[in-house]
């Protein structure tokens, strides 16, 4: 039986009203429409937000665009921006339970992991900020006498950027120091629905003396203020992370001015176990990548691919350990697994649980709401019996729920982890480093990991193929994501003339 801990009424805490960050002012919106944030798990209101529109979404853009374009941040020494990335970075450590708090009541993620998710953007602050220093161009003085090239790495320019609710500060940390490390100005605009922590970063970064313009933050919905972000002809790239539909609808849009895109969207990532896995050490990630965030997480690790010797064992391993995991209260150190980020959110978790029933998989373990007395939870769920064509096992899920499919040979592994539109990651389980390299190889996926499941690293690149996205985050060449080559062309000495009298 799954282990919950009860929400407690919040006590202590006062709902906080926020304004949107605007040319290095806090205003109120053009329109002055307000949105208001429930606590998932604990189902009272938390904050409160301006509904940006089309007009706030068009002030912040000329803002970051007036900063870039006569501002002293593009023209700063990386070494200046360096020193002020690394500012930045020391006041998020020293607000850093207070950052993870506001992310635990919007998101409902556990306090525990929320502090991780913190520390992990500290360091990816920090690791920007030495990136900042090493971005170079090249030279090529072996084009003959009369010629020299230098190829220079220019900011873009006027950066959108558009991040989710599940990883509601370490998903921004992934992409603003880095814009801002190249030299770009930005317009930020989190989820609605954790909107927080991005403005109290609002605050720290302008405390850290980052100038007037470079960052703006506005909050609100996707067709009132994102739309503005990634048609205006003032922007000159987005970087969004968010689900797989409003990404295409976001490339589509960006189109229309040609502006560079970077997507990190859906994924549907497997697990591939051969007979001579550590299984014990497989269970425990098992269950870490298919329940971490509540399974909100593009990484997750929601569909098993285990050898038909070894299924049943290792199902009634996952078992018996998932009914050990800790759900309820995400503001208990304990709890392992918080609530689910809406109701209707939850009712579409439940929906493909009963839909993967309906088509013959099984419930083996879960596949219910909980009632803890407030929020909306979802049991840790198993199904087996699932196949390759169902929709569980094809589609994001975006919950504690796994899916549990079995092959014979390693062609019949890879062929199912490849056979869905989805690339993120996967992992592979075995003490053969000869099937571990097959199948990394093999796999269409941006990360691989062999024998463990999610682990990561600021110096190692993020990103998917196929409907998973475009481009990648992190490791040592995100700042070059965000900049533009210019050729330089100098002839040296008298030119020869191309009309020659004769």
């Amino acid at each position: 039986m799954t282990v919950m801990l009860r929400p407690q009424a919040l006590t202590g805490h006062t709902r906080r009203d926020y304004r949107i960050l605007i040319g290095g002012q806090w205003v109120d919106g053009a329109e002055g429409r307000t949105l208001e944030r429930l606590s998932p798990a604990h189902g009272v209101v938390v904050s409160r937000y301006v509904a940006a529109t089309k007009i706030d979404a068009e002030r912040a853009i000329a803002a970051a665009r007036t900063a870039f374009d006569t501002g002293p941040w593009p023209r700063m020494t990386a070494s200046d921006r360096s020193r002020l990335l690394l500012k930045a970075a020391d006041m998020i450590e020293a607000r850093r339970d207070e950052l993870a708090l506001l992310d635990v009541l919007e998101s409902g993620k556990p306090i525990t992991q929320a502090k991780g998710e913190l520390g992990g953007a500290i360091d990816i602050w920090r690791y920007a900020a030495a990136l900042a220093r090493d971005l170079h161009g090249e030279s090529y003085n072996t084009l003959g006498d009369g010629t020299m090239g230098v190829v220079l790495r220019d900011p873009i320019g006027v950066v959108s950027v558009i991040t989710p609710w599940n990883f509601p500060f370490l998903i921004l940390s992934q992409k603003l120091p880095f814009a801002l490390a190249a030299g770009c100005t930005a317009v930020v605009k989190p989820s609605e629905m954790t909107s927080a922590s991005t403005l109290v970063l609002g605050e720290i970064l302008m405390e850290a003396g980052i100038p007037t313009g470079v960052v703006n933050i506005i909050t609100g919905t996707g067709p009132d203020a994102g739309a503005t972000m990634t048609s205006h002809p003032d922007v000159d790239m987005i970087s969004f992370t968010g689900s797989t539909l409003v990404g295409k609808l976001t490339m589509s849009s960006a189109a229309q001015t040609l502006k560079k895109v970077s997507l990190e969207l859906g994924g549907k990532n497997p697990q591939i176990v051969f007979p001579d896995a550590n299984l014990e050490e497989f269970t425990d990630a098992a269950v870490f990548g298919a329940y971490f965030n509540a399974g909100e997480c593009c990484n997750a690790g929601s569909r098993l691919i285990l050898h038909k010797s070894i299924a049943d064992d290792v199902v009634a391993r996952i078992v018996e350990l998932s009914k050990s995991v800790k759900v309820g209260d995400p503001l208990n150190p304990d709890t392992q697994v918080g609530a689910i980020i809406t109701p209707q959110h939850l009712g579409k978790i439940t929906g493909y649980v009963d839909g993967a029933t309906g088509a013959g998989a099984n419930v083996t373990l879960g596949g219910t709401t909980l009632d803890l007395g407030m929020g909306q939870f979802m049991a840790p769920t198993v199904l087996t019996q699932v196949r390759p064509e169902m929709a569980v096992a094809r589609e994001e899920v975006f919950g504690p729920v796994l899916s549990v499919l079995t092959f014979e040979t390693l062609d019949e592994a890879v062929g199912i982890a490849n056979a869905i539109d989805y690339g993120l990651s996967a992992g592979v389980w075995s003490a053969s480093m000869d099937n571990c390299l097959q199948v990394g190889r093999r796999v269409r996926a941006g990360t691989i990991w062999m024998n463990t499941f999610m682990d990561g690293a600021s110096e190692l690149p993020f990103g998917g193929y196929r409907q998973s996205g475009l481009g990648r985050e992190l490791g040592r060449h995100a700042v070059e994501d965000y900049t533009e080559s210019k050729t330089l062309n100098m002839h040296i000495g008298p030119r020869t003339a191309w009309w020659m009298p004769r």
